[in-house]
């Protein structure tokens, strides 16, 4: 079960991403084309190997005797909230082009 600092963290990713979204990008022409999601689906990507990265090392060092166990604990809940995360918005990225594949032409 992640820890209160975990769903924080997770929330507090999503807050980021969330405000990506406003800042709106330029076709070239001087209007506003929608957000850029390249960006926002990168920087997910690099936050949950970031994740990911972190629960490593931890593990490395508590296993080397380095670290509180705790903090491993820690850090392989915020991996496991990021994945989880990164999952569901997959999900519903396929799930929007599955319908975009069933619109009539």
């Amino acid at each position: 079960m992640p820890t209160p600092a975990a769903a924080a963290n997770a929330y507090a990713a999503l807050a980021r991403m969330g405000e990506q979204t406003k800042n709106l990008v330029s076709d070239g022409a001087g209007q506003e084309a929608g957000p850029n999601f390249n960006a926002m689906l990168k920087e997910a990507m690099d936050s949950v190997s970031a994740a990911g990265r972190k629960s490593d090392t931890q593990a490395q060092a508590v296993a080397m005797g380095k670290a509180n166990m705790i903090d491993v604990v820690t850090a392989v809940a915020e991996s496991e909230t990021a994945v989880q995360a990164l999952v569901s918005v997959r999900d519903k990225v396929i799930a929007a082009y599955e319908e975009i594949l069933r619109m009539p032409i």
